[in-house]
C-alpha cells in the first residue's frame, strides 16, 4: 500500500512537473511575454524585411550616388528613355520632340519610358516641370530601385548563407565602381539588373525562404519586356527550375505560360496605344539585334572581348577576390557561377559588345566577392581597405570628371531658350557623333536644334555612309553645300575639339566667333576631342573687338 501510494505521488508530481514545462513553453511563445528589447528589435524590422535604418542609409546612400554621377555614359540612357518620356507627355501640347529611327522601326517598347513620362506627366500636372526636375527626378527614382535591389541582395544572402557573409556581399555590391557609375542611369539595362536581382530574391535557390515563383516569374517577364536579351541570363536558372520541380505540368501551364501571356499582353496593349496598331517590339528586337546582327553597324569587336576586357573591367579591383571566392563558396552557389559564365559566353557570341550588356550579372559576382572576403583572415583589413578606395577613386573619377562635357553643354543650350527676357531666335546645330548629347528632355523648350543623323542601313545596300560618316569623310566640303546662303546657318555651332582645325574657315567666313569652352575628357579618341567649342554667329556690326 505504501509502495502504490509513493508511486502515486510520483505520478502526479511528474504530470505537475511536465504541465510545468508545457506552460512554460507556451510563455516563451506568446507575444506577450517578449522583452522589450526583442518587440523594439521587431518594430525596426519592418522596411523590406530589414532594419529600417539599414534600408534609409542604403536609399540615402543612392541618392548621393545620383548626385555624384555627373557624367555622360552612353547614348541610349537618354534617346531610349527621357527623350521618349518628353515626346510622349510633351509632343501634343507644344509641338516638339525627337524619337530616333529605332521607334519608327518599332524595336522599341514604350513600357519602360512610360515609368519617366508618369512622372513628367505629374510634374507637368503640379506645375513643377522645370529642366532640373525632368533630369534629376528620373534618376533618383532609378536610385530609389538600385537601392530596393542593395537591399533584396542582403536579405537573399542572409537567408543563403550567414550574416557575416552577406555583411561583405553588401559592402562589394555597394563599393562596386560599376555599379555606382550605372545605377542611377536611366539605362533598360539598369532596368534589367533591378528586376533581374528582385527576382533573384523570390526564386527557388537552397536555402531561401523568400521563394515565391509567380513573383519571379513576373518580374523576369517585366525584364523581358523591357529588354528582350534580359531573359539570357536567366536559361540556366529556368531550366534549373525546371528540372528539380516535380509538378512540370503545373509549372508550365500555371507559371511560365500564364505570367508570360500576361505580361506580354499587357506590353501588346501598351505599345498598341503608343504606335497606333499592334506591335511586338520584342521579336523585332530580337530579330534586328540577333537574327539579323544588324548591331554590328555600331561597332563589332573579337569573340574573346568579355573575357580580355569588357568582364575584367567591370569588375575592376573585385576581379582576385572573385576568382578566389568561385573557389571557396559552396555548391548552392554554383549556379550562380553558371549563370554568370553562361550569359558571358553568349553575349561573346554576338559581334557588337558593350560594357553594359553584362551589368545584370554583377551582382552575382559580388556574393562570390564577399564570400572571399568573409573567409580571409590575415589579409582582411588591407583588402577591405585596398577595394573601397580603388573602387571610390574610379568611381568619382567616372562619375564626376570622364565625359562630362556632354552634358555640362546642356546647362548652356538652355540659356538660348525663349523667355521674358530673351526672345531672340535661336538655333543650334551639334556638329559632333550623333547622340553626343541629350536632346529636349535636357532643354525642355521648342528651340530649334539639330544634330548629325546616323541611322544603319536596313534596306542591304552596300558601302552605305549615314549622314554624320558623310560629314566627316569633308566637313568643311559638306558644311558648304548644307549651309549655301546666310538664312539657313543655325545662331550656334557645337563641336570637339578635334574638329576646330578643320572647319575654321568657315567658322571665320560667316562670322562664327567662340563663346565658350567646356572640359570633356582626359582621354580624347577619334572623333570625340577633349573639350567642346561653341560658337556664336555675330552680326557684322556686332563682332567684338
Amino acid at each position: 500500500m505504501e509502495q502504490k501510494g509513493g508511486d502515486s505521488s510520483l505520478f502526479f508530481r511528474g504530470l505537475q512537473s511536465r504541465s510545468h514545462e508545457k506552460m512554460k513553453l507556451r510563455k516563451r511563445k506568446s507575444a506577450l511575454y517578449l522583452s522589450a528589447e526583442e518587440a523594439s528589435a521587431g518594430r525596426r524590422r519592418d522596411l523590406l524585411g530589414e532594419n529600417i535604418y539599414l534600408v534609409l542609409f542604403t536609399v540615402a546612400l543612392r541618392i548621393f550616388n545620383c548626385f555624384l554621377v555627373q557624367t555622360s555614359f552612353v547614348p541610349d540612357e537618354y534617346w531610349q528613355s527621357l527623350e521618349v518620356a518628353h515626346h510622349m507627355v510633351f509632343k501634343y501640347p507644344f509641338n516638339y520632340g525627337y524619337l530616333t529611327w529605332e521607334w519608327t522601326e518599332r524595336l522599341r517598347g514604350y513600357t519602360y519610358p512610360l515609368i519617366f513620362a508618369s512622372i513628367y506627366k505629374i510634374l507637368h500636372l503640379l506645375g513643377k516641370d522645370s529642366v532640373h526636375l525632368l533630369i534629376w527626378v528620373p534618376r533618383l527614382a532609378q536610385a530609389l530601385l538600385s537601392a530596393i535591389t542593395d537591399v533584396r541582395l542582403y536579405s537573399l544572402m542572409k537567408q543563403l548563407g550567414n550574416q557575416g557573409t552577406a555583411r561583405w556581399v553588401f559592402f562589394c555590391q555597394l563599393c562596386s565602381w560599376f555599379t555606382w557609375y550605372c545605377c542611377t542611369r536611366t539605362l533598360t539595362n539598369t532596368m534589367e539588373t533591378v528586376l533581374t536581382i528582385i527576382a533573384l530574391f523570390y526564386y527557388p535557390l537552397e536555402g531561401s525562404k523568400s521563394v515565391n515563383s509567380v513573383k519571379y516569374l513576373s518580374l523576369l517577364a517585366l525584364a523581358f519586356v523591357v529588354r528582350p536579351t534580359a531573359v539570357i541570363p536567366w536559361i540556366p536558372l529556368l531550366f534549373r527550375h525546371f528540372w528539380q520541380e516535380h509538378r512540370k505540368l503545373d509549372l508550365i501551364l500555371h507559371h511560365f505560360l500564364l505570367v508570360g501571356f500576361v505580361t506580354l499582353g499587357l506590353s501588346l496593349i501598351i505599345d498598341r496605344i503608343f504606335f497606333g496598331q499592334w506591335t511586338l517590339v520584342q521579336f523585332n528586337f530580337l530579330k534586328f539585334n540577333v537574327l539579323q546582327n544588324l548591331g554590328t553597324f555600331y561597332g563589332s569587336h573579337p569573340w574573346h572581348w568579355y573575357f580580355s576586357q569588357g568582364f575584367p573591367v567591370i569588375l575592376g579591383t573585385h576581379l582576385p577576390f572573385f576568382i578566389h571566392g568561385c573557389f571557396l563558396a559552396p555548391k548552392r552557389y554554383r549556379i550562380l557561377l553558371v549563370t554568370v559564365l553562361w550569359t558571358v559566353l553568349v553575349y561573346s557570341m554576338l559581334s557588337h559588345k558593350e560594357f553594359r550588356f553584362i551589368y545584370p550579372v554583377l551582382p552575382f559576382c559580388m556574393v562570390f566577392c564577399g564570400y572571399s572576403l568573409n573567409h580571409l583572415k590575415v589579409w582582411k583589413k588591407p583588402a577591405v581597405s585596398f577595394l573601397f578606395l580603388s573602387n571610390m577613386l574610379l568611381a568619382l573619377y567616372t562619375g564626376l570628371v570622364h565625359q562630362r562635357g556632354t552634358l555640362d553643354v546642356m546647362s548652356h543650350i538652355q540659356e538660348l531658350c525663349p523667355n521674358s527676357h530673351n526672345t531672340s531666335s535661336a538655333s543650334v546645330f551639334l556638329m559632333m557623333p550623333c547622340h553626343s548629347t541629350p536632346y529636349y528632355s535636357h532643354v525642355h523648350c521648342p528651340l530649334p536644334m539639330r544634330f548629325l543623323q546616323c541611322p544603319p542601313d536596313l534596306t542591304g545596300k552596300s558601302h552605305y555612309l549615314d549622314e554624320a560618316d558623310v560629314f566627316y569623310l569633308n566637313p568643311l566640303n559638306w558644311l558648304y553645300k548644307e549651309f549655301h546662303s546666310d538664312s539657313s546657318l543655325p545662331t550656334h555651332l557645337i563641336i570637339f575639339s578635334v574638329l576646330q582645325e578643320e572647319v575654321s574657315a568657315f567658322l571665320v567666313s560667316n562670322n562664327y566667333e567662340r563663346t565658350a569652352v567646356i572640359f570633356h575628357t582626359h582621354l580624347p579618341e577619334g572623333r570625340t576631342g577633349s573639350h567642346i567649342y561653341i560658337y556664336e554667329r555675330k552680326l557684322k556690326g556686332k563682332l567684338s573687338s
